[in-house]
């Protein structure tokens, strides 16, 4: 039988989720954004949901289409509260098109989101060894850091915990239990793009 991180529980998308992107380093910045946005519409919800919800959240904000969303105006944050298809928190909402205007400044200084998000894993992927899940932090001093740059660039819905989660998703750290699959796949593919 197939071990896996014990969090993925028997859900199908969850399992999909867990045994085809989570942990799988991330560079393109479309794919950054929707990610970050993802996980700040997780706060106080299971991450379950927000996956349930993704497809429509695609459609809702023009698949993650950065330039897009940042030129979205009250008429859009209207449309966007009527849509049951996804989490219906204004804060939240209007959070995604303050980051998305946030990106497109950071882009111009850095030339990518990617080349400003890596920078505080100094561009490489850490490696964990956990045997549990137990063990996993919410936040280390590389969220603290990410977190605290973020709002200070004006990002909304972006604590550590948030960026911690963040940098699971994107591979910016390998948080599979060491006796899960995934773990050493996701090793060996880091190693290769080194």
């Amino acid at each position: 039988m197939t071990k896996r991180c014990s969090w993925c529980g028997t859900d199908e998308m969850y399992i999909v989720y867990h045994d085809e992107e989570w942990g799988v380093p991330i560079h393109d910045d479309r794919h950054l954004f929707e990610l970050l946005t993802l996980e700040g519409a997780q706060a106080g919800l299971s991450w379950l949901t927000i996956l349930k919800k993704r497809e429509n959240y695609k459609k809702a904000f023009h698949n993650f289409n950065i330039k897009k969303v940042a030129g979205y105006s009250v008429k859009d944050v209207q449309r966007l509260l009527m849509n049951s298809g996804i989490v219906r928190n204004r804060l939240k909402v209007e959070s995604t098109i303050t980051n998305a205007k946030a990106v497109l400044k950071i882009q111009k200084e850095y030339g990518s989101f990617d080349s400003y998000i890596w920078q505080f894993v100094n561009y490489k992927p850490r490696q964990n060894n956990w045997s549990t899940i137990k063990q996993l932090p919410s936040h280390t001093t590389e969220s603290d850091a990410m977190s605290k740059d973020l709002k200070a660039r004006g990002f909304k819905f972006i604590g550590s915990t948030i960026c911690y989660a963040f940098m699971q998703a994107v591979g910016m750290v390998n948080d599979h239990t060491a006796d899960c699959f995934r773990y050493k796949e996701i090793k060996k593919l880091v190693k290769k793009a080194l």
